[in-house]
């Protein structure tokens, strides 16, 4: 008896495991989708509790009105911010085309102010011609222009899959939204951990996740109207688009927009314009700098509990294999893996020996 028990167990979590590998496989597809929808309704979760406490317990329509502020706060913003993106975009493209921005010329300009042995290891390196840099830009524009013709061909389905993402996403949400305590209950309740550990890693991957899209987003959206702004007041022509850029490279510590901004100021140095460059430098270390030193810090570093050097690696690790997503997923896992090897490194298997942290 004790046999056969043991035997109908096993067939069970073998079957257990491979309807849920098909069942993760066939969301494969719109995994962005669900993604993101269970993202938000973490992090919305707070107000949706208060609004069913203000409307009486009616949880459709609180529901509906929190899925109306996400609509607002979050994926208005977006669209707007896409669309002129889109449109500078194409204003910095003509402009290219046109020869009004000549990066070959910016290049020479910049070659023939350094110093003689620098230009000797850049001619060595046959990079000091401006007629290689020209070959080579416009090779690399020639082979931009095949990529942007061949995905315009695309653009209709490409379309049709995110405005199906989309709805998936929304209507998905708003679902997690209503129905997400008892959700949550039930894969408790499902996971064969002890009640202690489930807890704590319940609350971590909220509170990681909570973090790291509120902080990062944050810390970006700062960074990245910090440049622009900057960018602007002195005359370089896209700020909108290299704010943009600025604030996508904020999403990795340490390094970030200054991978934009330094490179920019040292061109206005090397060209004579020495207050130019002399201002981005002192804005770009005294204050954009001081947002990803403080902000960061306070916003992730201090709830996810994770060293920044681990923040950095997992989400360049995480955007490396998973895109955009990645910048979530991947702190969400490192962090995650810590929390587990606490747990098993604990005295007391069923309950960690360190605070959780704060929500």
């Amino acid at each position: 008896m004790t046999e056969s028990s043991g035997l109908h167990h096993k067939v069970f979590l073998l079957l257990l495991a491979v309807v849920s590998i098909a069942f993760a496989w066939i969301l494969l597809p719109f995994y962005g989708a669900v993604f993101w929808g269970a993202v938000l309704a973490i992090i919305f979760a707070p107000l949706q509790r208060r609004l069913v406490v203000a409307l009486r317990g009616r949880n459709n329509v609180a529901a509906l009105l929190t899925l109306l502020l996400v609509l607002v706060l979050v994926i208005l913003p977006m669209t707007l911010i896409t669309a002129s993106l889109i449109r500078e975009g194409v204003n910095l493209y003509e402009s290219i085309r046109s020869g009004e921005i000549n990066f070959g010329h910016y290049f020479q300009s910049a070659a023939d102010a350094l110093p003689p042995f620098v230009r000797d290891i850049l001619a060595r390196a046959d990079l000091a011609s401006i007629s290689d840099v020209k070959d080579k830009l416009s090779a690399s524009a020639l082979q931009a222009s095949q990529t942007l013709a061949t995905r315009a061909l695309s653009i209709g389905q490409n379309t049709a899959q995110f405005m199906i993402s989309f709805g998936i996403m929304l209507y998905l949400l708003f679902f997690l939204l209503r129905d997400g305590p008892t959700l949550a209950r039930r894969i408790r309740q499902a996971v064969p951990l002890s009640a202690g550990h489930k807890t704590h890693l319940m609350q971590k991957f909220t509170t990681v996740v909570r973090a790291t899209v509120k902080g990062n987003i944050v810390v970006a959206l700062v960074q990245g109207m910090l440049g622009g702004g900057i960018f602007a007041i002195l005359g370089i022509q896209g700020a909108l688009l290299w704010a943009v850029v600025m604030a996508f490279l904020s999403l990795l510590p340490a390094v970030g927009a200054g991978l934009i901004w330094a490179p920019v100021a040292v061109y206005f140095l090397l060209t004579g314009a020495i207050w130019k460059g002399c201002v981005l430098i002192g804005f770009g270390v005294l204050v954009i700098g001081m947002v990803d030193n403080v902000l960061r810090p306070i916003l992730v570093g201090k709830d996810t509990q994770m060293p920044d050097y681990v923040v950095l690696i997992s989400t360049l690790g995480g955007m490396a294999l998973f895109g955009l997503n990645g910048f979530v997923i991947g702190p969400l896992v490192a962090a995650l893996f810590i929390a587990c090897w606490d747990l098993n490194g604990a005295d007391d298997p069923t309950r960690p020996t360190f605070e959780d942290p704060p929500h």
